[in-house]
């Protein structure tokens, strides 16, 4: 077996494992609103964003070596665009789009894995479309541009909550670009807006990359280092990170030479900075090399956060019966010392002396009963509620914070228990899927990464023996 097929193999095993041991218990708890494996059964995607004019569309046009998409000063489009690769071209021709597809698409076909985006409406099915390209850039990845972000756009303008979208299709991307221009060094409303809340809780800081294009336009190095400055800045501040993240400088040649009209500009420092404008191209054609570590790392990072889940729900469930046999016990003390009372009471009245004993039993029995059917009613009617309500408020003393990827996987599944928790109203049973994800968590998880580290040892070019079966 060759390593390519190797590698599909593991792809098709991690696929199987969601789909068998993680997907049911997501769907269940409302940790997803789709089957976990469609945000992986597709190939690699590059998503792309920034504000409008940052160049986005540039770009991507140089990435393809066509101009595909549309590209102006002003705002020029306000779709989310999939650009992906279509093999049936002839070889050898000029790049063009060959195929192009409409939201509902897009949205409907089980090949893609944009079910999660149908939440977002009709609105968005009309912003959402597919292109296919027969660019050899596409070859082993797709490409998500998406609408320039506004500062003063909202929700209710755009028609649909443009700010998750981007979350979704961040958390589905192996690498997220996001570009500024020299004109709004990170100043727009939206996109510190993203940067600050979305992003970081849907994709890990190392998929995401950020590039201050455009640098073309500055009249000198001195303009360049204060935009640059200012965005470092910003990004500080967007980012609520200690360190400042590399920030990548590109510009796009081609625009440079059409719309350049400064003509006491020095430039020449341009020529210093095309490797950086080449790190972002090698960057994104690398994400399919990360392709089956972020596999991996989607796996383990959604089966630890389901096994999470699924003990703080356990615990719940623990401290729920454990409050309801303490209640029951006092209970049944407090019926059986009524009970008693009853029979000494009658056997102290001199009106019922000559009812034998056996009936004074029965009676003091009859008692007790009513008493502790009373209690329970109430024990179910009023105490158990009041304290599913404390749980609900207490929400933190479900689950033992051990260290910050304990603390990180908390605040990712804290809400999602208490939805469950007030849907259900505390009955369910879950023990079998705690064990099943545990599993997964534990065993899987080891099994994954030996399988990696054993194809990291294997070229390209080199065959896999097939046990033999004898």
């Amino acid at each position: 077996m060759d390593r390519e097929s190797q590698i599909n193999s593991l792809q098709a095993d991690l696929l199987s494992m969601v789909a068998d041991h993680l997907t049911p218990v997501a769907l269940r708890c409302g940790y997803s609103d789709v089957p976990l494996e469609t945000n992986i059964k597709w190939r690699p995607q590059v998503l792309v964003i920034g504000n409008y004019s940052s160049g986005k569309s540039t770009l991507i046009n140089e990435f393809l070596g066509a101009a595909i998409q549309a590209t102006g000063q002003a705002p020029t489009d306000d779709s989310f665009t999939i650009i992906t690769y279509d093999d049936s071209a002839p070889k050898g021709s000029s790049v063009y789009v060959t195929e192009e597809r409409d939201g509902n698409y897009l949205l409907n076909d089980p090949e893609y894995p944009f079910e999660i985006l149908k939440k977002y409406g009709e609105k968005f099915a009309s912003h959402f479309r597919l292109k296919k390209v027969n660019s050899p850039f596409l070859k082993n990845l797709a490409i998500i541009d998406t609408p320039g972000m506004l500062d003063t756009i909202f929700e209710r303008d755009r028609g649909y909550n443009y700010q998750e979208v981007i979350g979704d299709l961040s958390q589905l991307a192996d690498l997220v670009v996001v570009l500024f221009d020299p004109h709004k060094a990170g100043t727009v409303r939206e996109l510190q807006t993203i940067l600050k809340d979305i992003i970081p809780n849907r994709t890990f800081d190392d998929r995401v990359i950020f590039a201050l294009n455009r640098i073309d336009e500055c009249s000198s190095l001195i303009d360049l280092l204060q935009v640059y400055g200012t965005l470092c800045w910003n990004l500080s501040q967007m980012t609520v990170r200690k360190d400042i993240p590399m920030i990548r400088l590109t510009y796009s040649p081609h625009a440079k030479a059409a719309y350049s009209n400064v003509s006491d500009s020095n430039t020449s420092y341009l020529r210093h900075l095309d490797n950086q404008r080449e790190e972002v191209r090698e960057a994104v054609l690398d994400a399919p090399r990360h392709r089956l570590d972020h596999l991996a790392t989607f796996v383990e990072t959604h089966g630890r956060r389901l096994s999470h889940l699924l003990e703080a729900l356990l615990t719940y469930r623990k401290k729920r019966s454990a409050f309801r046999a303490k209640y029951t016990l006092i209970g049944f003390i407090i019926s059986m010392l009524c009970g008693g009372a009853s029979v000494f009471a009658l056997n102290m009245n001199k009106t019922f002396a000559g009812i034998d004993q056996q009936t004074l039993f029965s009676g003091g029995a009859a008692v007790a009963l009513t008493i502790l059917v009373l209690w329970l009613i109430i024990l179910t009617k009023y105490f158990t509620p009041v304290f599913h309500k404390k749980c609900l408020k207490n929400l933190d003393t479900l689950t033992v914070i051990k260290n910050q990827t304990h603390r990180d996987s908390w605040e990712a599944i804290r809400n999602i228990a208490k939805n469950y928790l007030t849907k259900t109203g505390g009955r369910f049973l879950l023990k079998k899927e705690f064990a099943d994800v545990r599993r997964v968590c534990d065993k899987g998880s080891q099994e994954i990464r030996e399988t990696m580290k054993e194809l990291s040892t294997i070229r390209h070019d080199e065959h896999i023996k097939a046990p033999n079966p004898n």
